[in-house]
């Protein structure tokens, strides 16, 4: 998503912040921006769309300094637009900022009552208000950084400069990744390794709650509070393109890692808790066309059908509405019911997906509304809809989807709460609790995470396997089926999934000692049922790989290996269910020596038919 780069030293800083935020276009942008300090002056450009026109900009009117911020930004409050590009300055100070700050809406109000005008839609904004504030109060940059930010709650990685202090360069982070990088007697800031490792290979990779203030020659480390700390660098050895992957083996794992981010991105500015509702920006269709919506039938293909059968289970549960689940490719070859009363949601990561935008042409011309849930702005799913979810995963390298999935689930789980609300069907208190769950989703997927080694380890004692089968029930059961597809398409082995139920009528009969059997089995409605399933499995001499709840003793100690997942709620299970199914395909894949990220005979996005 969006990127920060900084610079302090005796070069100019314009062309090594501009080649910085070059190296993290990768993350998606829609605007760009940068400040220099020049005669203790803050000199800003900043342009809407792609760096280009942010490098013409400078090409007619150039910034000089050998101190200067950029940023390229995704919108999440506010537009695209010029306007809400970074940098912000209010007073003296200036700020990029990646994150979300939670309590922007009140410090804003704060700010206004005491004279602050704001000139942007932004949360960031409010950053360089709230810091001009405390500089009036207190009289000092540094001092004033500390105290916005020990007020501050949510997420940021920011950088900050002060006419007041034009030699100066701070920076933050919480929740955000931030690195510094160092040279001699310059310094370098930046969200990803990439934007500075052409100029140096000695890093400080910034904690949580920790600040630096760059100042004559030097780079002072502490806490929030002040308290000083030592950092040691770390020499990063790094390819160009091994930059790019942050570090892990394969963008397919990095994107598994990604998605605690990518989620706080889905969710971010949307939810609004006091209400128990959620605010869709793009969504652009009112109470009263959603209220008159009698049947839904939400379109996709592979991963995001997947993501569409856990969305049926949620839209009928929640707003008792109806719910078919199509496949693209064949909805358009047969003779679909849709009319003015139809809502029609497309799933497509890419937003141009054959299938599935010929699928919306078809339900168009029946006369249905289209609402389309998408990763990729403007494109052409998402141009032709009447209505857009974006999920802001950021770009998806790895053929096999991992984060544009789950983000497409959480994209599901905000519309069931604005269609439920709209039509009466979900009150105040429910759309309360369900947009808990929702906040807690990125720190269980990041205890999910833990996973990774175990996992490693399990993986081989099945890479010999030639089928594997898994099973699930209720909402898990379409996760099931995502493992399946997860496993089949990046290491080539024979994979089906089944609703945990249907085991008895037929696939019961290729289980043996040699056949591995994954069994989704978390506490909730259907815990029951689905021991019941497995204990059939172990006794037919099935080797059991059992996802289960932390602690679930009972399932442990039945089975060959038992991976827990965190509890914390059957509502978004699925969600944290589908973090060990992911792992277990790209460790396996990666032990059989596949080509994870561009598995053969398959392309991330299917733009013919």
């Amino acid at each position: 998503m969006c990127g920060i780069v900084g610079f302090t030293g005796r070069q100019e800083a314009t062309s090594i912040i501009i080649e910085g935020l070059r190296k993290l276009e990768y993350r998606g942008y829609d605007s760009a921006g940068i400040c220099t300090m020049s005669d203790g002056k803050a000199s800003i450009r900043r342009s809407e769309g792609k760096l280009s026109n942010l490098e013409k900009l400078l090409a007619s009117s150039p910034v000089l300094g050998t101190v200067g911020i950029g940023h390229t930004r995704w919108a999440t409050h506010g537009r695209p637009s010029e306007i809400n590009a970074h940098p912000h300055q209010a007073g003296p100070i200036v700020v990029v900022h990646n994150g979300i700050i939670e309590n922007y809406l009140q410090l804003r109000e704060g700010l206004k009552a005491q004279g602050h005008v704001f000139k942007s839609e932004t949360d960031t904004e409010v950053i360089a208000h709230l810091i001009d504030q405390k500089m009036k109060e207190c009289g000092s940059f540094e001092a004033a950084v500390r105290q916005a930010l020990s007020i501050l709650k949510g997420a940021y990685a920011i950088c900050i400069v002060s006419e007041s202090e034009p030699d100066q360069l701070i920076a933050a982070k919480h929740g955000a990744p931030m690195v510094v990088g160092l040279g001699d007697g310059e310094f370098y800031v930046a969200s990803d390794i990439p934007a500075i490792l052409s100029h140096t290979r000695s890093m400080i990779f910034m904690e949580d709650g920790e600040m630096v203030v760059f100042k004559g020659g030097s780079a002072e480390f502490s806490n929030v509070n002040g308290e000083k700390l030592e950092k040691t660098p770390r020499h990063i050895d790094w390819s160009p393109h091994m930059a790019e992957k942050g570090g892990y083996k394969h963008f397919m794992l990095k994107e598994i890692f990604e998605q605690p981010r990518a989620v706080r991105d889905t969710i971010a500015g949307r939810l609004r808790e006091e209400q128990g509702d959620v605010y869709l920006e793009d969504l652009s269709l009112s109470d009263a066309q959603l209220q008159k919506v009698n049947r839904i039938c939400i379109i996709a293909c592979g991963t995001s059908w997947h993501a569409a059968l856990v969305g049926k289970f949620l839209i009928e549960e929640y707003c008792r509405v109806p719910v078919e689940v199509d496949i693209a490719s064949e909805f358009r070859y047969r003779n679909p019911v849709v009319d003015e009363n139809t809502l029609v949601m497309l799933i497509s990561q890419s937003g141009e997906t054959a299938d599935t935008l010929a699928a919306m042409r078809e339900s168009k011309r029946r006369g249905g509304t289209c609402v389309a849930i998408c990763n990729v702005v403007d494109s052409s799913i998402a141009r032709e809809a009447d209505g857009v979810i974006y999920t802001h995963a950021g770009p998806e390298i790895g053929v096999a989807s991992t984060k544009a999935f789950v983000t497409q689930l959480i994209a599901l789980y905000l519309f069931t709460i604005r269609l439920g609300r709209s039509r009466g069907k979900m009150d105040q208190e429910q759309g309360r609790k369900l947009i808990s769950a929702i906040v807690r989703v990125p720190g269980l997927m990041e205890e999910a995470l833990k996973l990774n080694e175990q996992v490693e380890k399990v993986a081989r004692n099945y890479i010999s396997a030639r089928d594997f089968l898994y099973l699930g029930r209720g909402m898990n059961y379409p996760i099931a089926l995502e493992g399946a597809l997860k496993l089949k398409e990046i290491s080539y082995i024979h994979a089906e999934g089944y609703a945990a139920g249907e085991m008895k009528h037929g696939p019961i009969a290729l289980i043996d000692e040699h056949m591995p059997v994954v069994v989704l089995v978390p506490k909730g409605a259907t815990y029951d049922k689905v021991f019941s399933n497995m204990e059939e499995v172990i006794a037919r001499g099935g080797r059991v790989i059992a996802v289960c709840s932390k602690g679930d003793a009972e399932v442990a100690g039945k089975v060959e290996v038992a991976l827990e997942i965190p509890e914390d709620g059957e509502e978004v299970m699925p969600i944290i269910i589908s973090i060990p199914m992911q792992l277990l395909a790209y460790h396996v894949a990666v032990l059989k020596g596949t080509d994870v990220d561009q598995p053969r005979n398959l392309a991330k996005s299917v733009t013919v038919e």
